[in-house]
């Protein structure tokens, strides 16, 4: 045991205890497969997954390497790395073999598993790997694991789960989450957001990313809920899947919402769903009032993989009373907001937001020095995102702040551009960048994505832009592209769009 720090069992684990309260109530449902489990069969699963975890060298402190789409093994692993004392490491399988090959070199596990589709990836980022197929392997080595060990005793900061960053600003960095912080997180969002064993929660999100693990899955599975999976996100299945699942709550980011408004299928009732939730980035004005006109409620939060990822709680009401506020902290959870100048911002003064409490991430690894650079010697995290709070206590978010860029000596926060513009006739999605300038030293340019069916032109955006803008915000080039370059966490990629910007000119006011 490491520094005095608390002991746990081994998760607390929340299959273990459902196990024996709800045995028959569904767990998990697993789309792709068409397989539901219930509580007594997916623990059944995981202890044999713990078995053959604990006959492949696994044990308490090791890291196993996990490459698959979303699917029931990928849960049971978690829990039996949990009980194990091991921690789980998602790849993106997304990237390309060159993009892997740091992570997979900085994650050093003992062990891969995962889809033979993604093997050549891993190979060839690692050509020494230990391999495990999770079709091929898998069936014929859980049948004859033997028993699975007693659960370990680990330490409230042992890692359970590595989460490898999208890479928004550089190099990708594995932030551990230990068993303190994704207990907490659990016991938060389920008490902030109103959440029970009654809620059946779609997973859509892939797992390498803290959305697929930490909305809603954990929680979920914690409370005794019903977890629906995705292996990918495709509007009218999902719209079906939610209505034959009866979900009660959904988690989507911007470009999901945008997607499934432009289904034919946007329509179809969903009687048992209480609210999306909207994360990852800030939801367009425009689509949060096509929603809630559909009769739906919809409530924006906010969160990062190295804290929470679920940081605000705000009710439905208070939401709509007060667009783009994302609410109050969500319990356990200490905030500030700091200025440039180290002071606390003054009501409705941007800041950075800083974080502290049970919620948050212990570190990177194999980082130290960037570990230091995160969080201050007294726990608070710096988590890069300016912010404001209003009168009543309620923050609302102003974008990352190496996003903001200085135009003619003023500060421009590109979501207020794309708040403006993300309603103007045939937008679909908008996303603004500073670029360099020869005259104001930088000015935004809009990169703008058409509503199916529709066209938009730079004029009729800029026109529209200057109704509702100061001259200095409004953009001062528009290009249309048939979709945004994304990062694996669904985001729009800014640098890529950067890229893409024409060379430095000499703009008019």
């Amino acid at each position: 045991m490491s520094g005095g720090a608390p002991a746990f069992p081994a998760v607390p684990d929340p299959l273990r205890h459902w196990r024996h309260l709800a045995p028959a109530r569904t767990a998990l449902v697993d789309r792709r497969a068409g397989t539901r489990l219930t509580y007594a069969e997916l623990d059944a699963c995981t202890a044999r997954w713990c078995a053959l975890l604990a006959q492949q060298g696994v044990r308490r402190g090791d890291r196993v390497g996990l490459m698959s789409g979303n699917r029931l093994e990928s849960i049971a692993l978690f829990y039996a790395c949990g009980r194990l004392g091991a921690a789980l490491v998602p790849w993106n399988w997304r990237l390309a073999a060159a993009e892997l090959a740091p992570i997979v070199a900085d994650s050093a596990v003992r062990l891969a598993i995962g889809e033979g589709r993604f093997r050549a990836a891993v190979e060839q980022a690692d050509p020494t790997m230990r391999w495990l197929d999770v079709d091929a392997d898998a069936p014929r080595m859980l049948e004859r694991a033997g028993e699975a060990p007693p659960p370990v005793r680990v330490d409230a900061e042992d890692p359970w789960l590595v989460l490898y960053t999208s890479g928004s600003t550089g190099r990708p960095k594995g932030a551990m989450l230990p068993h303190r912080q994704l207990f907490w997180n659990a016991v938060a969002t389920t008490t902030g957001w109103e959440l029970s064993h009654r809620d059946v929660f779609p997973i859509t999100t892939p797992l390498f990313h803290t959305g697929g693990w930490n909305v809603f899955a954990t929680p979920g599975l914690q409370v005794g809920g019903t977890i629906v999976m995705w292996e990918r996100f495709e509007p009218a299945d999902f719209l079906a899947g939610m209505a034959e699942e009866r979900c009660t709550v959904a988690l989507t980011v911007p470009t999901q919402l945008v997607m499934l408004l432009e289904s034919p299928a946007w329509g179809r009732p969903l009687p048992a769903l209480r609210s999306f939730f909207s994360g990852g980035a800030a939801c367009p004005p425009s689509v949060l009032a096509r929603v809630r006109d559909a009769g739906y409620a919809l409530r924006e939060g906010y969160g990062l993989t190295e804290c929470g990822p679920n940081c605000f709680a705000i009710s439905a009401e208070e939401s709509v009373a007060n667009p783009g506020r994302v609410g109050r902290p969500i319990p356990f959870l200490e905030m500030r907001l700091v200025t440039d100048d180290g002071r606390d911002a003054a009501v409705d003064e941007p800041g950075e937001l800083w974080l502290r409490g049970p919620q948050r991430f212990s570190g990177y690894l194999h980082a130290p020095e960037l570990t230091a650079e995160a969080i201050t010697p007294d726990g608070w995290l710096r988590t890069g995102d300016l912010a404001t709070r209003d009168a009543q206590g309620l923050y609302g978010l102003c974008g990352r702040r190496k996003e903001m860029y200085i135009s003619g000596g003023e500060n421009v926060f590109p979501v207020e551009v794309e708040a403006a513009i993300a309603d103007c006739p045939g937008v679909a999605e908008v996303v603004v960048v500073g670029v360099p300038d020869d005259r104001w030293g930088e000015v935004g340019r809009a990169f703008v994505v058409c509503r199916t069916g529709e066209r938009v032109t730079e004029d009729a955006v800029l026109r529209h832009a200057r109704g509702r803008l100061a001259g200095y915000k409004v953009p001062k080039g528009v290009v249309i592209l048939a979709e945004l370059p994304r990062l694996g966490s669904g985001k729009a990629d800014r640098r890529a769009l950067a890229a893409l910007a024409p060379a430095p000119s000499f703009s008019p006011r």
